[in-house]
C-alpha cells in the first residue's frame, strides 16, 4: 500500500516537472490614425471617411469645405478635430509668436466656428509656435475649459505643447509616426510597418497621415489586415486613455515629457 502511494506521488511530481509552463498573455498593441489637412477636396476626403475603422478627421479651418466636411465626418461617426494652423503656417487663423494672447484667442475661436463638432485639436505645422511656453500654456488651459483634448503633432523636437498639457492634466497624446513624408506607396507602407512594430514594442503608436492618393491606397489595402496581425485599431480618445497622459520613451523620461 505504501509502495503504491509512493509511486503515485512520484508520478505526480514527474508530471508537474514536465508540465509546459503557461505562456504569458501577449502585450496589447494599439494603433490610432489621424488624417490631417482635410476640408480641401470633398471627393478625396470622403475616401478617408470610408476607411474601415476609427480614423480621426483633422480639418483645417481655412479650407473651402471645412464646415461641410466636419458635418459629414460627424454624421459618419468619426472623431473630428481642428487642424489648427501655427507658425510657419500662414492665413487668417494661423498663430504666430508675435501675436498677443487676445488675438490668439480670437483666431482659435474663429477656427472652432469653421470646424463644428470638434473634440480637440492638433497643430498644422507649428514648429515655431509649439516651442513657445507661454502660448502653449494658455492654449492648454483654454482647451481644458472647453473640455477638448490636444494632440501634439510633434513637428519640431523643440515642442513644449505636450509638456504644458501634461502639467495641468489636460487629456493629450503625441504623434509617433508620420506616414507620408515621402509620397510613395513603398515608403508609406514601410512607415506603417514601423508604426506596427512600435505598437508591439511600447504598446501603442499614434500615426498621422494625409489624404494623398498614395497614402489612401496603402491604408485601404493594409488597414483591414491589422486585426489578423494582432493589432487593435482604436480611436484617439481611447488612445489618450490607454496612454494615461504619459510620454513614451521617445518623447520623455519616466512618463514625463521633455
Amino acid at each position: 500500500m505504501r509502495l503504491r502511494l509512493a509511486l503515485g506521488l512520484l508520478c505526480c511530481l514527474m508530471g508537474v516537472a514536465h508540465a509546459t509552463p503557461a505562456k504569458p498573455a501577449p502585450q496589447k498593441a494599439y494603433l490610432s490614425l489621424i488624417i490631417d489637412d482635410l476640408g480641401q477636396n470633398l471627393p478625396r476626403d470622403r475616401r478617408v471617411l470610408a476607411l474601415p475603422g476609427p480614423v480621426t478627421a483633422a480639418i483645417m479651418p481655412d479650407t473651402p469645405h471645412a464646415t461641410e466636411f466636419a458635418r459629414e465626418a460627424h454624421r459618419a461617426g468619426k472623431i473630428v478635430i481642428l487642424h489648427m494652423p501655427m507658425d510657419p503656417a500662414t492665413g487668417p487663423f494661423a498663430w504666430h509668436p508675435d501675436l498677443p494672447l487676445d488675438e490668439l484667442e480670437k483666431r482659435l475661436n474663429a477656427a472652432f466656428k469653421m470646424v463644428p463638432y470638434t473634440a480637440g485639436i492638433n497643430n498644422h505645422m507649428g514648429s515655431r509656435m509649439t516651442s513657445q511656453p507661454a502660448a502653449m500654456a494658455w492654449l492648454m488651459a483654454h482647451l481644458q475649459r472647453k473640455h477638448k483634448f490636444f494632440v501634439d503633432s510633434r513637428t519640431s523636437a523643440q515642442t513644449v505643447a505636450a509638456a504644458e498639457a501634461q502639467k495641468i492634466g489636460l487629456a493629450s497624446v503625441s504623434r509617433d509616426v508620420f506616414l507620408d513624408d515621402e509620397r510613395t506607396e513603398a515608403a508609406i507602407f514601410t512607415q506603417l510597418q514601423t508604426a506596427i512594430s512600435l505598437a508591439r514594442k511600447q504598446g501603442s503608436a499614434v500615426m498621422i497621415g494625409h489624404p494623398y492618393p498614395q497614402t489612401l491606397a496603402v491604408l485601404e489595402r493594409e488597414l483591414p489586415k491589422l486585426k489578423g496581425q494582432g493589432i487593435d485599431w482604436i480611436d484617439i480618445k481611447l488612445m489618450i486613455s490607454v496612454r494615461g497622459n504619459r510620454a513614451t520613451a521617445a518623447h520623455g523620461k519616466d512618463g514625463i515629457y521633455r
